[in-house]
């Protein structure tokens, strides 16, 4: 038999009420057609559910066992909208984003903040992994949005550009003899390379441009932080491929100087990615929001600069 919850939730409100008259009220639908409602469901149960009395109705054996049921269930559907609703206004729920460590470190905690500020209800989960494995988190659902590097190549995968970014080669004081040299690309197997580990889409990136300039290189040494390749660039163990406001804080306490290089290495992105045709959580869409809204009054403030 297949079940209709409208004559159970006018059942329910009988029993409460043990009334025709006043349930219908309640349920704004007219005494008769609560009385053809119940009737209707005691044909299809086969079964008598009230008895009336002087006082009212009350509910039979059969109906009081019933109602055991339908009110439980009930009350967990309220219950369900409830929580429903509360998540949609942000009252509760959960955000789960994925973001590399020096993505969260240098660009994205600034807006977990002011998101958890807003929303404190909502429980925040992150993720730390590459981009790749983001991404394979994201189609598996285990995440509702990933911020990493673009370009990103998938088309399951919708991405929105938040942040330009610019890879540059930095050196230590041991290397200060390249402060007034423009270093040609070729020339960097002359040198010691600090490069992040072969997974990272910024290595590749990196490689990628490199190939396109007819060099390819082998760094001696590969790390998985670009804080290890900042480190180990100042101490002078080599030349490190780093992002350029991720090394800003070195840069200006001159512990690392920005080596010139004949040419310069195309800018790309960092953006929020999420799967296509798939409705982002009221959680997720408010946390983009705040990326958004954040990229607009920036991309303002150059404007006027500029002006």
């Amino acid at each position: 038999m297949k079940t209709k919850l409208d004559p159970y939730r006018i059942f329910n409100e009988v029993v409460v009420e043990k009334s025709f008259s006043k349930a219908g009220k309640k349920l704004y639908i007219s005494q008769p057609a609560v009385s053809q409602i119940v009737s209707q469901l005691e044909t299809d149960l086969q079964v008598r559910l009230f008895t009336r009395t002087p006082k009212g109705v009350v509910p039979t054996k059969e109906g009081e066992l019933l109602f055991e049921y339908v009110n439980a269930g009930i009350n967990l559907i309220e219950k369900g909208e409830k929580r429903l609703l509360d998540s949609k206004n942000l009252f509760e729920g959960e955000l789960r984003i994925g973001v590399g460590d020096t993505i969260a470190k240098y660009y994205l905690i600034d807006y977990l903040d002011r998101f958890n500020a807003i929303h404190p209800q909502v429980k925040l989960r992150i993720i730390n992994r590459t981009t790749m494995e983001l991404t394979t988190l994201l189609k598996s659902g285990v995440i509702d949005i990933a911020v990493v590097n673009l370009p990103l190549d998938d088309t399951s995968i919708e991405t929105i550009r938040t942040k330009k970014i610019q890879d540059i080669l930095v050196a230590g004081e041991k290397f200060a003899h390249l402060r007034n040299k423009s270093l040609d690309f070729g020339e960097l197997t002359d040198y010691p390379l600090i490069m992040l580990d072969n997974r990272s889409k910024s290595r590749k990136y990196v490689e990628d441009f490199l190939d396109s300039q007819g060099v390819r290189v082998e760094p001696e040494i590969e790390l998985g932080s670009h804080d290890l390749l900042l480190e180990l660039a100042r101490i002078g163990l080599g030349l490190a491929f780093v992002v350029e406001d991720y090394a800003n804080n070195y840069i200006d306490s001159k512990e690392v100087f920005p080596v010139k290089t004949s040419a310069k290495i195309p800018g790309r992105s960092v953006g929020i990615c999420h799967l296509k045709d798939v409705s982002l959580s009221p959680a997720a869409e408010k946390f983009v929001e705040i990326l958004l809204d954040r990229v607009a009054t920036e991309s303002k403030v150059v404007k006027n600069v500029i002006k």
